[in-house]
């Protein structure tokens, strides 16, 4: 797969649909590699008219690691930002959102339509917040503002996610499984054998645990975009499973809230991942809203 150098780092991308589409970057969340974006979802919104980019965020996949950085203390981290300190992080989700208008600027895309899933979500509201002017429409999947006073995740969920990370392959398949079925969607049937080759993908692809540890601190030092988020006119669709236990729907509906004038889509049965059968009314409201604001 091809690879750019922005902010003295290496993104590993790929792309679907032709470079005459409307361009939408898709920005996938904490730990997770591009390919969570599968592939037939991708090609989905390219046969909608997309030039679809996906790529791996700094901290993961294929793309620089920061080995030289430290791990965060997580309880230091939450101190400071108690006390009303400004903590320091090895980088911050706008760092992270400064990557991929370097994408863009690599591929010569002036203005793109931004979508983003979970922590992906909070890096496209960082784009918005930060270059408004470069974003046709954004779209915020399975995310949140950063209020502190939402509903946090459900303790299993949470124990899931913090979970440690096996080194060998059947244990890290065993634990990804496990970690699926906890914040999956119960709404819809478990396909374990999909789940089971994705994870398998992804072992095999890059597996970078102290990655994920650094963009948890990011999340965390990014603190509160509520207030933020009413300034943006950016045409907004928000979209949330009703069953998600990791980022509750409640984080989703305060963005919507958060927004002036921003579509709402609340999936029922969805969770914290994106099973195929919710792919149609995903990619058909994105489309909706990219054919209009083009």
């Amino acid at each position: 797969m091809p690879r750019v150098t922005v902010n003295d780092i290496t993104l590993e991308y790929d792309s679907f649909g032709s470079r005459d589409g409307r361009p939408l970057l898709l920005v996938m969340g904490l730990g997770a590699q591009m390919i969570h974006w599968d592939e037939a979802f991708c090609e989905g919104l390219a046969e909608r008219g997309h030039h679809v980019i996906r790529f791996d965020n700094r901290d993961s996949g294929l793309s620089t690691k920061f080995d030289d950085a430290p791990v965060p203390d997580m309880g230091a981290l939450v101190a400071a930002l108690t006390a009303g300190q400004k903590p320091e992080v090895p980088y911050t989700l706008d760092d992270m959102a400064a990557d991929a208008f370097g994408l863009l600027d690599a591929l010569e895309i002036e203005r793109a339509h931004i979508a983003g899933a979970s922590m992906g979500g909070m890096i496209v509201q960082a784009m918005v917040l930060n270059q408004p002017e470069r974003v046709r429409s954004l779209t915020s999947i399975m995310s949140t503002t950063g209020n502190p006073a939402l509903p946090p995740a459900s303790p299993e969920a949470m124990a899931a996610l913090t979970s440690p990370v096996p080194a060998d392959l059947d244990g890290y398949l065993a634990r990804t499984l496990e970690v699926a079925r906890v914040i999956g969607s119960p709404g819809f049937p478990f396909d374990e054998a999909r789940a089971r080759e994705r994870a398998q993908r992804t072992f095999e692809r890059s597996v970078y645990p102290y990655g994920t540890a650094r963009q948890m601190a990011a999340i965390v030092a990014h603190g509160n975009r509520r207030p933020l988020l009413e300034r943006i006119t950016v045409p907004t669709l928000v979209i949330h499973g009703s069953a998600d236990p990791l980022v509750p729907v409640h984080g989703g509906r305060d963005t919507h809230e958060a927004i002036p004038g921003s579509e709402w889509l609340q999936i029922e049965g969805m969770g914290h991942d994106l099973p195929p059968e919710v792919w149609a009314p995903i990619t058909d409201a994105i489309s909706r809203l990219t054919e209009r604001n083009h």
